[in-house]
C-alpha cells in the first residue's frame, strides 16, 4: 500500500524539479483510489461564505474543492475552514478558492478589504508595486483560511469599462498592451505566490476583445493566429515565472477550435504542449450561457471538460448549499459513468485528481512500493 509520508498544505509553487516530484506522488497517492474518491477530488463545490458552515458534507465526501462567493464572509471563517480541513478524508488539503481580482470583482470584503481595478493598478502602479498589493491580499486570503484565488486576469483589453454582457474584461485587464498585461499580470501572480497563496491564471488563451461575455452566451475570442502575438503573451510570461494554475476561457477559438476553450481538447493539449504548462488546469464555470447554449447541463459538460484534458471542474453560482452538494453529487456520478463506460481512460481521471491534490498539498511518498497486512 503506497502512503503519504507527510503532509502539509502548500502554495504549489517552487522548482520545477519538486513540483514534479510531487505530482509523482500525488499520481501514485491516488491511483488507489476508487472511481467516486477520484470524481469528487476533480470538483470544486460553490457555496457563499455565509453558508460555508453547511460544508461539512462537501469535505467528508472528499470534494477536491470549494469555491467561495459573496461579498460578506462570517469572522469566523478562518476556524469553520479548519475545521472543514481536518474532516477531508487523509487530511489532505481542499482547494479553498475565490476571485480576489481588484475593482469590482472581490469578495470576502469584510476580511480581505479592497484594491483597484487591475488596469488602475496597471496605469499607476509599477510591477513591484503591483507585487506588494498581491503580497498584501494573499497574506489577507491565508489568514481567512482561503488558499486560492482565481486571479489575476492575464487577458489583453484596454478599454476603460466595466465588464458587462458585450465585453468579459475591460477594466479586469492589466492593459490593453501585450507587454505591459504580461509584466503586471506576473507580478501580481507572485504576490500572491510569495503570500502563500496558489494563484490561477485566467483566461485561456486570451479572453481580450472576444465577441462577447462567455457567462452570456457563445463568444469568440481572436483568431489563433493573432492570439499569438496579443493573448497568448501574457500566459506564456506567467508559465515561464513559474505559474502553477491556469483557468481555461469558455470561449471559442477561430482558427484552432470550434467548442469553448475549456471543452476542446485541441486548446488544452495548445496549453500543455506547446506552451508547456505542467500544472493545474481549471474550467471556468460550466455553469455560463455558453456552455448550456450547447445543451450541455454541468454533469454532461464536466465529462467533455476532464475528456479534453482539465483537471479542476467549476460550475454556477450557488442558489443553496443544499443544491450545491446535489449537483456536484450528479457530476461526480457523470464522471464514474464515464471512466465505466470507456468515455474517460481510467488514468485520465488519475491525472487530473492527481493534479488537484498536488495543487495544495507538499506530499512526500516511499521510493518504493510496500506490502501491508490487513
Amino acid at each position: 500500500m503506497l502512503v503519504a509520508a507527510s503532509i502539509v498544505a502548500s502554495a504549489g509553487a517552487g522548482d520545477g524539479a519538486s513540483a514534479a516530484s510531487n505530482l509523482t506522488c500525488a499520481t501514485q497517492i491516488v491511483n488507489a483510489w476508487t472511481l467516486p474518491q477520484l470524481a469528487n477530488e476533480t470538483i470544486a463545490v460553490p457555496v457563499y461564505a455565509t453558508n460555508i458552515g453547511a460544508m461539512g458534507p462537501a469535505a467528508r465526501a472528499g470534494y477536491g474543492g470549494l469555491l467561495l462567493f459573496g461579498s460578506t464572509a462570517p469572522p469566523t471563517l478562518a476556524p469553520i475552514l479548519a475545521t472543514l480541513q481536518r474532516q477531508r478524508p487523509g487530511h489532505y488539503a481542499l482547494v479553498v478558492m475565490t476571485d480576489e481580482e481588484g475593482g469590482g470583482v472581490v469578495r470576502l470584503t469584510n476580511l480581505v478589504g479592497s484594491f483597484p481595478w487591475a488596469q488602475t493598478m496597471g496605469k499607476n502602479l509599477t510591477a513591484a508595486q503591483i507585487t506588494a498589493v498581491g503580497v498584501r491580499v494573499g497574506k489577507k486570503l491565508i489568514g481567512a483560511g482561503v488558499n486560492t484565488d482565481l486571479a489575476p486576469v492575464l487577458d489583453v483589453d484596454g478599454r476603460a469599462q466595466e465588464p458587462g454582457a458585450a465585453n468579459p474584461d475591460g477594466y479586469r485587464s492589466f492593459s490593453g498592451d501585450p507587454a505591459i498585461a504580461a509584466t503586471d499580470g506576473t507580478a501580481f501572480m507572485k504576490g500572491l505566490s510569495q503570500a502563500g497563496v496558489l494563484s490561477v491564471v485566467k483566461h485561456f488563451p486570451g479572453l481580450g476583445y472576444a465577441t462577447r461575455n462567455t457567462d452570456y452566451g457563445p463568444a469568440n475570442t481572436l483568431t489563433w493566429p493573432k492570439l499569438q502575438t496579443t493573448g497568448l503573451v501574457p500566459f506564456k510570461q506567467a508559465i515561464a515565472n513559474g505559474a502553477t494554475a491556469v483557468m481555461m476561457s469558455n470561449a471559442r477559438v477561430p482558427g484552432l477550435s470550434l467548442l469553448p476553450a475549456g471543452l476542446s481538447t485541441v486548446v488544452v493539449q495548445a496549453l500543455r504542449k506547446t506552451l508547456g504548462f505542467t500544472g493545474l488546469i481549471v474550467t471556468d464555470s460550466l455553469s455560463a450561457g455558453a456552455i448550456s447554449a450547447l445543451h450541455l447541463a454541468e454533469p454532461a459538460a464536466s465529462v467533455q471538460a476532464l475528456a479534453a484534458g482539465d483537471d479542476l471542474i467549476l460550475y454556477g453560482s450557488p442558489s443553496s448549499p443544499s443544491a450545491s452538494l446535489a449537483l456536484a453529487a450528479k457530476i461526480s456520478t457523470a464522471i464514474v459513468n464515464a471512466v465505466s463506460a470507456g468515455t474517460i481512460p481510467r488514468a485520465t481521471l488519475v491525472g487530473a485528481a492527481a493534479q488537484v491534490l498536488a495543487a495544495r498539498n507538499q506530499l512526500s511518498c516511499p521510493t518504493s512500493t510496500t506490502t501491508t497486512s490487513t
